[in-house]
């Protein structure tokens, strides 16, 4: 409990007024004796009124809260958090709230200011901005409330336990509409080249239509409709791809305000995205993490959430990228064919034990790898050469990047096929390899 503004003042008039008792008296000028009654009077009276306030302040009852936050919050976005607050007082006290939000979130117009009326329930609202993943917790929200004569201000802890998930920035995604997601991916530079017709799966019979090829013709169906009629097939529906998501010290690396880690996590689940879409299941699995993930691959839209669920909190740790071990554990969940996306940051030093673990990898599955390269690595080789400092950057950039070049070439000659793209466009270049494979049934 603290003295309020009002107390302040009147104690600021009394001490300006014996501060002017004091110097006539040091003077030697007169001053009515009554003067001096009244002023210690008055002291004492307020120190009555002061310590009867503060007694009814105590045995008032605080407040209650209620505390409504979205139960799903998106990395970045700004969501909103609505504060209820229910109380007993006969008269219209204003209040100051100030929600505990976690360090990890940003958020405005905090504190609060609300005025609780008889009989009535107050609202108030104020904004939040997550800037990391995970799990977050909202413990307390402090409330300060004047007390009946307005003398002290009290601050009373309400106690709650809130809690939310921050996922990565990809709600929107169940809200979008077929036509609305194919716009999105479009703007994301997801290139779509539809093929009808020649797929692996056949799918109906129609009239032959121009533009379609003789080898659609069924032979059978148009002897016996007497009119031309082809065959339609489909993109096959039954394929398998599995995320194989690196969790080491890699990439912690940070362009902007995400993290590679989080920008590898983004495009992962949009090609998910697009992938289920296209009728196929999909799972994900991590390594270089203390305890690795794995989420079975499968269709449905339901399986989205899925993955959401499972990698929501994932954050890249401090260990050192282990393909070897990372191969031999995925080959031990899964063992049907399928398409496995490795998305990393790879280096020079990885070729022998990238070698020996994708030797074992591609006997069994199609694989696709993703590396991610620093744009700083970029900006410094494109700048300008002026000083003796900007030469050593630049070769060490150049020397880094031909190293990395080397180690791709050397992946082509295995017969890997590798994407080498910055991380801000891992997601539209991941969508757009599998699309052109799943068009041209190489899977």
């Amino acid at each position: 409990m603290k003295p309020s503004r009002r107390l302040l003042l009147i104690l600021t008039g009394l001490f300006g007024v014996a501060l002017i008792l004091g110097m006539l008296k040091a003077l030697d000028l007169p001053a009515p004796d009554t003067l001096n009654s009244a002023w210690w009077g008055a002291l004492l009276a307020l120190l009555l009124i002061a310590g009867a306030d503060a007694v009814s302040t105590y045995r008032r009852a605080c407040p209650t809260l209620e505390h409504t936050l979205p139960g799903q919050l998106s990395l970045g976005r700004w969501s909103e958090v609505q504060l209820t607050l229910h109380h007993s007082y006969l008269r219209e006290h204003s209040v100051v709230l100030f929600d505990h939000v976690p360090a990890s979130i940003t958020h405005e117009h905090l504190p609060l200011e609300a005025t609780l009326k008889p009989g009535q329930h107050t609202q108030v609202h104020y904004r939040i901005r997550p800037l990391a993943r995970g799990h977050v917790i909202f413990p307390a929200c402090d409330c300060i409330v004047p007390s009946p004569l307005g003398l002290w201000r009290v601050r009373h802890r309400l106690a709650q336990h809130s809690e939310a998930r921050v996922y990565p920035d990809f709600a929107r995604l169940y809200k979008a509409s077929p036509l609305a997601g194919e716009q999105w991916l479009g703007q994301l530079g997801v290139r779509q080249k539809p093929r009808r017709g020649l797929g692996l799966e056949f799918h109906q019979l129609r009239e032959f239509r121009q533009g379609d090829t003789l080898r659609q013709m069924d032979w059978k169906a148009t002897a016996r409709k007497k009119m031309p009629i082809a065959r339609e097939y489909q993109e096959e529906r039954d394929q398998q791809i599995l995320l194989l998501l690196d969790c080491s010290r890699r990439m912690r690396s940070q362009d902007g305000e995400l993290s590679h880690f989080d920008q590898a996590l983004d495009a992962c689940l949009l090609l998910a995205h697009v992938a289920l879409r296209q009728g196929d299941a999909v799972g994900i699995s991590t390594f270089a993490h203390e305890q690795p993930r794995h989420v079975v691959p499968a269709k449905g839209h339901g399986q989205l959430g899925r993955l959401l669920n499972a990698v929501y909190d994932l954050q890249p740790t401090l260990t050192p990228a282990d393909y070897s071990s990372a191969v031999q554990q995925l080959l031990t969940h899964q063992r049907r064919r399928a398409l496995i996306v490795l998305v990393t940051n790879l280096r020079d030093e990885d070729d022998d034990d990238l070698k020996f673990a994708l030797g074992h990898l591609c006997r069994q599955h199609r694989v696709l790898i993703a590396s991610l390269r620093e744009e700083v690595i970029d900006t410094r080789v494109q700048q300008a050469v002026e000083t003796y400092e900007d030469a050593l950057e630049y070769c060490g950039a150049m020397d880094y990047r031909q190293a990395r070049e080397s180690l791709h070439e050397r992946l082509s000659t295995y017969g890997v096929p590798l994407l080498d793209t910055r991380p801000a466009a891992l997601g539209p270049e991941l969508v757009n390899q599998y699309l052109t494979w799943k068009r041209a049934g190489s899977l």
